[in-house]
């Protein structure tokens, strides 16, 4: 599934990135680019512009109004909505950057391009190919494990009230 997510979605494009989707993102496209970019390359269009959402949705645009401050309420919307896995898989996972899909890269591929600490604790590596970014599971990850749980259990809620 392919998204284009408004202006006010840079974070939660980042998570949708790292769970494996394509998410076209700018905070430089105005409401009629971005639907144009929608029905074009068939794109949900996802916002919090209520607006943009209603323009979309007569021009024939799949569209989601994204509601919620959090972005584990956000996450189990979408989950709900388009099925989305809450679990990151490195294997699908893109560049929360730039959206390409990253790359394993060996350890000692890596020694010159992270902090020395960094290298000693870690052995696993991804790339992204297009911008170059290194990424690791390090102790960010208990707050991103964390983030995503809460989505879960917030899937939980509202599949129940269903």
């Amino acid at each position: 599934m392919k998204f284009i997510a408004d202006g006010m979605l840079g974070k939660l494009t980042r998570w949708l990135r790292m769970l494996g989707h394509n998410v076209k993102y700018s905070n430089k496209l105005d409401d009629p680019q971005l639907i144009a970019i929608a029905k074009k390359e068939k794109r949900v269009l996802l916002t919090r512009d209520l607006e943009l959402y209603q323009q979309a949705a007569a021009k024939g645009v799949q569209a989601f109004y994204i509601e919620g401050k959090a972005e584990a309420e956000q996450l189990a919307k979408l989950a709900q909505k388009f099925g989305i896995n809450l679990d990151i898989d490195m294997a699908t996972s893109r560049c929360p950057k730039c959206n390409t899909q990253v790359k394993p890269l060996p350890k000692e591929k890596v020694a010159d391009k992270v902090e020395k600490t960094t290298f000693s604790y870690y052995n696993e590596f991804w790339e992204c190919p297009k911008c170059g970014q290194i990424y690791w599971q390090g102790a960010h990850w208990t707050r991103i494990r964390k983030t995503l749980e809460t989505a879960k259990e917030n899937l939980k809620k509202l599949t129940a009230q269903n």
